[in-house]
């Protein structure tokens, strides 16, 4: 059985004290699982300090993004070499970077054949705008966005991939709605789906396909619910040890009920 995994996206909040703060409360609210996995994605500054601190048995440390190229005239940037010995994954594709920074579906490509490339473990989001959605192009933009961000990997890689749906308009941020989990199942066996076609079985069995989109402490369980779903991407409700150790808890409860079954 593939394990959970829970993800914090820390985003552009809190300062490297403040995030050392947010880890010591997380560390003493939140127990060792054995079947669910933690992870924290803090700046790009706390990364290095939180990394000497952080306890690897409970969580796991990812970027929120990372250059493609390992080392050159690149001023500004941090290659995903250089992070390599400090993280397990990288977030690549997040609706933000794709909006904000325009990033293309080959530049999203590029970063998870370098995340590959350096052992780090790539969670790829792709997601639908409200635009997209309401014309019924949901299946025909999350295929371009997969086919795309993948066609460097080979099988072998999937064992390590992370898929986020994170629908768009269904964003906080961008002033979402919540999507029905009924729906989100559906989408999430076609991601699997399209993995197993161009992938073959396996690759689509060992992959981990989590939900992304306002998962708070009240949301999160209809979404670990699914069938088929590995997890979630959250976001400001990471920022709020209470809620983020709820969550924790919501995920330890589905799982056991799923290794009971």
């Amino acid at each position: 059985m593939r394990k959970l995994l829970i993800a914090a996206n820390w985003k552009m909040n809190l300062n490297t004290h403040q995030s050392s703060n947010l880890l010591v409360n997380l560390d003493k609210n939140i127990k060792l699982h054995r079947n669910i996995e933690i992870v924290l994605a803090p700046s790009m500054l706390s990364i290095q300090p939180l990394s000497l601190m952080l306890d690897r048995r409970k969580f796991r440390l990812a970027a929120q993004d990372g250059f493609y190229v390992d080392q050159g005239a690149y001023t500004g940037e941090v290659s995903l070499a250089m992070m390599r010995e400090l993280i397990h994954y990288v977030i690549i594709g997040h609706s933000e970077r794709r909006i904000y920074f325009h990033e293309s579906l080959d530049t999203i490509r590029d970063k998870v054949a370098a995340a590959a490339r350096n052992d780090i473990s790539p969670i790829l989001c792709i997601g639908e705008t409200k635009r997209e959605h309401e014309a019924g192009e949901t299946k025909q933009v999350l295929h371009d966005q997969l086919v795309t961000a993948v066609s460097d990997l080979t099988s072998g890689d999937f064992e390590k991939v992370v898929v986020v749906y994170e629908p768009v308009w269904a964003i906080s941020t961008f002033d979402g709605e919540l999507a029905d989990p009924d729906q989100v199942q559906g989408i999430i066996k076609y991601i699997r789906d399209q993995i197993g076609s161009l992938y073959g079985n396996k690759a689509a069995e060992v992959c981990r396909v989590l939900y992304g989109g306002s998962v708070d402490d009240q949301t999160a369980a209809a979404y670990l619910k699914i069938d088929g779903c590995d997890g979630c991407l959250v976001g400001g409700a990471s920022l709020n040890y209470q809620k983020f150790s709820n969550i924790i808890k919501l995920a330890e409860a589905v799982q056991y009920e799923r290794l009971k079954g």
